[in-house]
């Protein structure tokens, strides 16, 4: 008889015309059905259910508007957590999925207009510069203490959160709450790397071993020993390199995403160097004021560091990539490894795994018939500008943003939903779909280790220590929106062959500084960024700057000796730190 009882809060809810008692048979369902495994119990998911669905009752009947960029965790959150979310909560989100470049811009445009046009984004913390300077977006810590107060769920528990110190601004506060987190890695062909023969034949023309690249100079020397020696491979013509040249936004991300402080541009500090960011931008430490990203600023976006690294990204692109790689955009270069003809990438988001471990039954031959990875992911080699202490490579923390554009209410509801998504109940099944972790219980949980072997060394990077020297763009970059946009056009340029690395690498430089000297006049007029506004310094030569901490003079050889290291004992050093 115990199946027909009701509990003592359901019988009130019922009694005062509500259905919850059918909330808490959808989360039964949802549960049983589809949120396993998990770090809780059962009982454990229904409690925290429970709270979701008491706290939503005076939004129930709301329909909400929410916005994010198409990878595969956020396809699962808009065709599957959003109807569970309804189901229990009787809040309906539409759940919008746009190229990246469509999310920025409508975050701008909101943030520009004043106009409610989404009531969140799932926004890169990449913007974490501009939302913490021009104060549009809520402060989560604040919030959590007063009109978020009454939605937020007392099991959030942000200390599990992996990416927080990304999504925390320079005053302290939380402005945004991750939702999805990447690495950019390398990403090679493991069984042709351990092949005899290869490696016999790269040793007898290299002289050292074949192995994961330690700097771009055994990078380059793969790829042309691919290319230009191995050429095939069981009949199928292969490349020793892969990326994208496509004058589109992704573009300009492909550059911001710290390829230029992985060749050695910025300056020493993790997570983003100081006072020289991955950007080329200067920023004192101890200020909040952009300073400038022209060389003779004291910045570093057209050093020879930069230029450095957009030479060799265009000239790798032409000599060692697949035909027609250059007119690849992100969405079209990442997933083309799966057609098994390419050795390796230096540039690989770790977002692309969960396609890259499909079966050879969707068109994935890059695994073996058994479904295992053929292929596996380590750190990324660094250029020869590159110090120890630099930052090694970036992250991508995909954060739930609330604009004060919003109204108040359907803040709160979009809050609820950010924190469903996000939630202990359905993080660990979310992240089996997605594979980028945000939660370390998540990363920790024992199904991972069942998982492991089979997902290229993730979870293995993910478990190290070594993960936190991964970051996102950080706080130097006062105006994300305004400044990104500069970037795929000028890089474009290159690709096309209508500027040299150097000429592109002046021209971004100084429409960079032209466009913080108009943010920072209106911060001197209205305090527009808060007082955190760019103050420009004045000119002085490269060379006054080469010798007084601004970007690093040319080097004399640029092409050291290559670095390898064995795969299997990187992995074993992650394992005992």
């Amino acid at each position: 008889m115990r199946r027909y009882l009701l509990s003592a809060a359901a019988v009130c809810a019922v009694a005062a015309g509500q259905a919850a008692y059918a909330d808490e048979a959808a989360a039964r369902k949802w549960i049983d059905e589809e949120f396993q495994p998990s770090v809780l119990t059962k009982d454990e998911q229904l409690s925290e259910m429970q709270w979701f669905i008491t706290a939503a009752e005076p939004y129930k009947g709301m329909e909400i508007n929410v916005l994010s960029e198409g990878i595969p965790t956020h396809s699962y959150e808009s065709e599957v957590l959003a109807k569970a979310f309804e189901e229990i909560t009787g809040i309906k989100v539409n759940h919008q999925i746009l190229g990246e470049g469509e999310v920025v811009q409508a975050v701008q445009t909101q943030m520009q207009t004043q106009r409610n046009l989404y009531d969140a984004y799932v926004n890169d913390s990449d913007l974490i510069g501009t939302h913490s300077r021009l104060q549009l977006a809520h402060n989560l810590t604040d919030m959590m203490e007063g009109d978020f107060a009454s939605v937020t769920n007392p099991d959030l528990d942000l200390g599990d959160f992996m990416g927080t110190q990304f999504t925390t601004g320079p005053d302290g506060d939380l402005y945004q709450l991750p939702d999805q987190q990447f690495a950019n890695l390398y990403w090679f062909r493991k069984d042709w790397f351990d092949r005899a023969d290869l490696q016999e034949a790269f040793k007898a023309k290299y002289g050292y071993d074949l192995g994961v690249p330690v700097n771009w100079s055994a990078y380059e020397d793969i790829a042309e020993f691919f290319s230009e020696d191995v050429k095939e491979i069981d009949g199928t013509a292969i490349y020793g390199h892969m990326d994208y040249g496509k004058r589109a936004p992704d573009l300009g991300w492909r550059m911001t995403d710290a390829w230029l402080s992985m060749a050695g541009a910025g300056s020493k500090g993790e997570p983003n160097g100081v006072p020289i960011d991955e950007w080329g931008i200067r920023m004192e430490q101890g200020s909040c004021n952009p300073a400038g990203a022209s060389v003779t600023r004291g910045g570093a976006a057209n050093g020879p560091a930069a230029v450095y690294a957009i030479r060799k990204w265009d000239e790798w692109l032409r000599k060692y990539a697949p035909p027609g790689a250059a007119s690849y955009d992100f969405y079209q270069s990442l997933p083309a490894l799966a057609q098994g003809n390419v050795a390796q990438q230096i540039f690989w988001y770790t977002a692309f795994t969960a396609d890259m471990v499909k079966p050879q039954s969707e068109g994935n031959n890059t695994v073996d018939e058994a479904g295992a990875p053929l292929w596996r992911m380590a750190p990324s080699p660094h250029g020869p500008y590159w110090e120890e202490g630099q930052k090694v490579g970036y992250q991508d923390v995909g954060s739930w943003t609330f604009l004060k554009s919003t109204p108040l209410d359907r803040a709160q509801a979009a809050w609820l939903y950010a924190q469903f998504v996000v939630s202990k109940t359905v993080d660990v099944k979310k992240s089996h779909v997605g594979l980028t972790f945000i939660r370390n219980s998540s990363v920790n949980h024992e199904s991972f280790s069942e998982r492991a072997d089979n997902l290229g060394g993730l979870v293995e990077f993910y478990r190290s220590p070594d993960r936190v020297a991964w970051s996102p763009t950080g706080v130097n970059v006062p105006d994300y929106p305004k400044l990104a946009q500069i970037w795929w056009q000028q890089i474009g340029d290159v690709n096309s062959g209508a500027f040299t690395p150097q000429e592109a690498m002046d021209r971004l430089a100084e429409e960079m500084d032209i466009t913080m000297a108009r943010m920072q006049r209106a911060d001197e007029a209205a305090e527009i960024y808060g007082g955190c506004g760019p103050r420009l310094n004045e000119e002085k030569t490269a060379e006054w700057w080469y010798e007084n901490g601004g970007a690093k003079p040319p080097l004399e050889n640029e092409k050291p000796a290559g670095q390898t290291v064995n795969y299997d004992e990187l992995v074993a050093r992650w394992a005992t730190q």
